[in-house]
């Protein structure tokens, strides 16, 4: 099949008078020669212009300038709570910072219905470190019946 479609390509080229036949050979029956010469090859002027590119110092490093509020001894506090009784969203968090040392917690409820509260401190000495505590909410969370499964 691929010969075939090879040959037919090179016979119909041959007949359009985009390739020349082969020497002894004429043209296939019922194909007229072209009829305008093959187009020759046309050269496109194009203007000659420079571009002037702006001198630049190789490996230019610009200088920085020293922090001058740098705080050697940084500290801060904050704290939020959220209860949101239409979503039932309950969190919370508070963390606190002297130096190098950060102390906080957070909580949050699970999908389970129990409450994650988690205390961490962090220091150069000892890094982060957390304790995880889950405790149990008052309200009973109840279970939803599974779907029926089709058949």
């Amino acid at each position: 099949m691929k010969v075939f479609l090879a040959v037919a390509l090179v016979v119909s080229s041959v007949s359009a008078g985009l390739l020349p036949a082969p020497v002894g050979y004429a043209r296939p029956y019922g194909f007229a020669a072209p009829l305008a010469a093959p187009l020759a090859p046309v050269a496109v002027a194009r203007p000659a212009f420079a571009v002037a590119r702006p001198a630049i110092a190789p490996y230019a490093v610009a200088k920085v300038a020293p922090v001058e509020d740098y705080d050697p001894n940084p500290q801060y506090s904050y704290a939020y709570d959220i209860q949101d009784a239409l979503t039932g969203d309950s969190k919370s968090q508070q963390e606190s910072r002297s130096g190098d040392v950060v102390q906080g917690s957070y909580s949050l409820v699970e999908p389970d219905g129990t409450r994650r509260v988690v205390e961490y401190t962090a220091d150069p000495h000892n890094g982060f470190n957390a304790v995880v505590h889950k405790e149990p909410l008052g309200a009973v969370v109840k279970a939803v019946a599974p779907v029926a499964a089709y058949h």
